[in-house]
């Protein structure tokens, strides 16, 4: 399964490609938890969709790299859950502790 020649060059591109999609379409975790008070609806919704779009990527690129496909599938999972956590913890945490939030509203 992940055991041939490129499998860890493929999971580790596998894993960048979804940090970096949820990455493009959301906050750190740390703005979440910051911010959670405010926007945590708004964060999550924009976690779920790069979450989404960055599945995707791996999955299209599952398809076309057969030789690779179970280190990029493993990588993209890893990457996936290891990120969705982190902001679901982020999220919790912000709202049950909430601190001075880094944006002002209504003023």
């Amino acid at each position: 399964m992940l055991t041939g020649p490129g499998d860890g060059v493929a999971f580790l591109v596998s894993a960048a490609v979804v940090y970096d999609i949820v990455a493009a379409t959301n906050s750190s975790p740390q703005t979440t938890e910051i911010n959670a008070a405010a926007r945590a609806d708004t964060l999550m919704k924009w976690v779920n969709i790069g979450t989404v779009q960055g599945v995707a990527f791996v999955v299209v690129a599952a398809v076309f790299d057969e030789a690779h496909r179970w280190a990029i599938l493993a990588g993209g999972l890893f990457a996936a859950v290891l990120l969705y956590f982190q902001y679901l913890h982020a999220r919790s945490s912000g709202l049950r502790n909430a601190g001075p939030p880094t944006e002002t509203y209504g003023q």
